[in-house]
């Protein structure tokens, strides 16, 4: 197993916006996993190939949702016959396409299209627990969020760029977690089986006491928090549940950690950033009055008693996220101020146009006004 050095020294250098999908790399993670024994053969690869196959991923199939499939897959049949189309099993699959299960013997996929919301790609992640997720292309279906860069229209171009090879990507980090016992063994058989992009959060659900939790960050005790629970999340899932919890928000293309309190009885209890080499681990104090429920990317896993615990680390296989910006066509500039299409950040796009960041009155005005 890598060191958690080798994993950082590794997000590092592959979370960045401007990486080329590769056949070759899609469908185990990317060319900077040099410890995986896995890749030896991938990482020989020096030339694009076009991807070979495709899943779908949407949310319910609602009118709108299936027209939009119709018409997605008759575009693909016709431009790209060759590529096999999957779709999870499941009683609304689409007529046409094959069926697709997750595990370690599944058919590779170098290409996840899906249809939705952000809720849709964490369920996207979660098929891929073992082992890396290809690059995701994710179509908006009328509903705002982070991860949504494309709208179904621009289907057409959004599906030529990242077959032509023209599309870039930003790998998001995800977390792997382990849970122990009392007795400290180790449950469960599969050390990063369980795989999150957003958050881990431990809470006290339903019980009125407050959770004791003691936090250890590689090892060392931190502190004793004594709180409603805990949060830790990727850079992503900064600006999900962490924040409402008034966690920073992190720009996606950092490798890091945030810790986030949930309603602290200490006032000087704050969120923290950690580097993605640290490994935090959560372990309900022997004098905690209730037991925490833990909660993955938004769903109940675990109820974790006194004694028994969750580590949390950075993951060797984040999510590869393809950009809107990076296949824009940029116009023809002079001496224009600001960034082009093609180069600006999709993020700094989505924290003003989404989360109205430090909007002024006046602020909002121009927005307006710029929307128009």
């Amino acid at each position: 197993m890598p060191t958690s050095t080798e994993i950082s020294s590794c997000l590092r250098s592959s979370m960045v916006t401007a990486t080329r999908i590769l056949r070759g790399t899609s469908p185990q993670a990317a060319t900077c996993l040099p410890f995986l024994p896995t890749l030896p053969h991938i990482l020989n690869r020096t030339h694009w190939e076009p991807p070979r196959s495709l899943l779908i991923v949407n949310k319910h199939r609602t009118k709108v949702v299936v027209d939009a499939i119709d018409v997605l897959l008759q575009y693909m049949r016709e431009k790209y016959p060759s590529v096999r189309i999957f779709h999870e099993d499941r009683p609304d699959i689409p007529e046409g396409v094959e069926v697709w299960h997750p595990g370690p013997d599944a058919e590779q996929i170098d290409l996840i299209v899906t249809l939705g919301g952000d809720g849709t790609i964490l369920h996207a992640s979660s098929l891929f627990k073992i082992g890396a997720v290809p690059p995701v292309l994710s179509f908006s279906m009328g509903t705002l969020g982070f991860l949504l860069p494309f709208h179904i229209d621009d289907y057409a171009k959004a599906l030529d760029s990242a077959f032509a090879g023209r599309a870039t990507v930003l790998h998001r980090m995800r977390l792997a977690c382990t849970f122990e016992g009392a007795d400290g063994a180790r449950i469960g058989a599969h050390g990063e089986d369980w795989q999150v992009m957003n958050e881990v959060a431990l809470h006290r659900g339903s019980s009125p006491h407050l959770n004791t939790i003691d936090i250890f960050v590689d090892g060392q005790h931190l502190t004793e928090a004594v709180s409603d629970g805990l949060i830790v999340s990727t850079p992503t899932g900064s600006t999900a549940y962490s924040l409402s919890a008034g966690g920073p928000i992190v720009h996606p293309s950092l490798s890091a950690l945030v810790l986030t309190p949930i309603c602290p009885r200490s006032l000087s209890f704050r969120p923290l950033v950690f580097p993605s080499s640290s490994s935090i681990t959560l372990r309900i104090g022997a004098r905690s009055r209730a037991s925490a429920g833990l909660s993955m990317d938004g769903q109940t896993s675990h109820v974790l008693g006194p004694g028994e615990a969750v580590t949390v680390q950075a993951s060797r296989f984040p999510v590869p996220c393809i950009n809107r910006s990076s296949i824009a066509d940029p116009p023809v500039r002079g001496d224009a101020e600001g960034a082009g299409p093609g180069t600006e950040d999709d993020w700094v796009r989505d924290i003003n146009s989404l989360l109205q960041y430090n909007a002024t009155f006046r602020s909002k005005a121009l927005l307006r006004h710029s929307r128009g």
